[in-house]
């Protein structure tokens, strides 16, 4: 095993390398880059749901059993 005092530092990635004057920057935009009407699941529910469906798929979680049902239910 090797200790933390061996092991070489990690590089700054993403927003962690950026100045904190560009990260104000790309928050102040906060998704007003795409006006509403032409973000595609804002138009299409049923496009959102099986997107949503399809991602729930391909995740780790997918092969999970489903929860024991309650004497209540």
């Amino acid at each position: 095993m090797s200790s933390p005092e061996q092991d070489p530092p990690r590089a700054r990635r993403g927003f962690a390398a950026m100045s904190a004057e560009r990260r104000r920057e790309i928050a102040r935009k906060g998704g007003a880059s795409v006006p509403s009407e032409k973000r595609s699941f804002a138009k299409d529910r049923d496009l959102a749901a099986s997107a949503g469906r399809k991602g729930g798929e391909a995740s780790k979680g997918s092969g999970r059993k489903p929860a024991a049902k309650t004497a209540e239910s």
